[in-house]
């Protein structure tokens, strides 16, 4: 199955693709429900992908969805058993009106800024070749002040502040990798300078209404200290809600024929390596099929991608507690996926069993 039906070659992140000529691609209306396909049709065993959603359940996972052509494959919702002891229970914020859950999907958060700072550069209001400090003032950081001067927009969006979680001086912007929340969440203050809005009234303007995500929205976080390596508010969404922002991004930021993104290099470059220092991530997106990866503070690179089971072109937003948003151009999939910590190496089974659970002639 190609990322489109049929039609002419382009290139995206370097995956040759078919694309309709002359068709609009499918998605669900800014006000309606999903179009549903049946598995076979879209490529997989319906016995083998039931499998791969009851591996998902066994997993804690409280809410999956998988979408192949912007169409619905299948969506399933569990309870989740409630331990005292669970960062879980924190995490939810509510319930749709069907009774499903609203959850914080962690460092999730992360991607969806990346694609708001993407319109905010389409619309001239933020340049992220700037000196970060020019959209939140001098002395946001610990630094000396000829350190801080250097981080600019785009050291943040791609972890290389050379800072520490207490955003004291570590290197100079650009020389080394660090998984870095503390710091990303400046990201937020810096949009909000810059347009002048703040990120409920902006997220709303330019990503969840236009897609009707209508259970989607930022919750602030009590339980985050002023020191803590978090961000003080959580961007709050459902399964269903988080696989329309992932169809949004195979679609290059387009939605029921009209250009959200308004920026026609952002993706390719979001979505591809930002920096040497760790192939597999971009900007506020985390990259496979790549040499090697650094994950949290990067003092390692581990040799291979990301997830070896998975197509190399999958780019992925990923948060705490196995909350998951995948994309992969070369299937036209998203998958989602919310709920409690999965087993080790969720990843890697789910992948392999979804990749099983396709049909040979896809």
């Amino acid at each position: 199955m190609t990322l489109l039906a049929a039609g002419f070659l382009v290139s995206w992140l370097g995956a040759q693709v078919l694309v309709a000529q002359g068709a609009s691609p499918v998605a669900p209306s800014s006000n309606g429900p999903w179009n549903a396909v049946a598995a076979e049709a879209a490529g997989f065993d319906a016995e083998a992908l039931e499998g791969v959603l009851d591996y998902a359940r066994s997993q804690r996972s409280s809410s999956i969805a998988i979408v192949v052509d912007g169409r619905l494959v299948a969506q399933r919702h569990w309870p989740v058993e409630d331990r005292e002891e669970s960062r879980y229970r924190r995490m939810v914020v509510g319930q749709t009106a069907d009774g499903r859950p609203i959850e914080d999907v962690a460092s999730v958060q992360k991607s969806v800024i990346s694609f708001l700072i993407g319109v905010a550069e389409g619309r001239g209001l933020v340049d992220i070749d700037r000196p970060i400090s020019s959209y939140l003032g001098e002395g946001w950081s610990k630094a000396p002040r000829a350190e801080e001067s250097k981080i600019t927009v785009r050291h943040v969006l791609s972890m290389t502040s050379g800072l520490r979680p207490n955003r004291a001086f570590e290197a100079s912007a650009g020389e080394r990798w660090r998984y870095n929340t503390n710091v990303y969440s400046r990201l937020v203050k810096a949009l909000e300078t810059a347009t002048e809005q703040s990120i409920q009234e902006l997220t709303r303007e330019w990503l969840t209404e236009p897609l009707g995500m209508s259970d989607s929205r930022w919750e602030p976080r009590p339980w985050v200290s002023g020191g803590q390596d978090a961000n003080s508010i959580g961007f709050a969404t459902t399964a269903l809600d988080l696989a329309r922002f992932g169809l949004l991004v195979l679609r290059e930021g387009r939605w029921g024929g009209d250009d959200l993104l308004g920026n026609a290099t952002w993706l390719e470059r979001s979505l591809g390596p930002s920096q040497a220092l760790n192939p597999s991530y971009g900007y506020l997106w985390w990259l496979n099929g790549q040499s090697g990866v650094r994950r949290g503070a990067g003092e390692r690179l581990i040799d291979g991608p990301l997830i070896s089971t998975a197509p190399a072109d999958l780019v992925a937003a990923q948060g705490a507690l196995g909350r998951m948003c995948y994309v992969v151009p070369s299937l036209d999939l998203v998958v989602t996926r919310l709920g409690d910590q999965p087993g080790r190496g969720f990843g890697e089974e789910l992948w392999r069993l979804l990749m099983a659970a396709r049909t040979p002639d896809n």
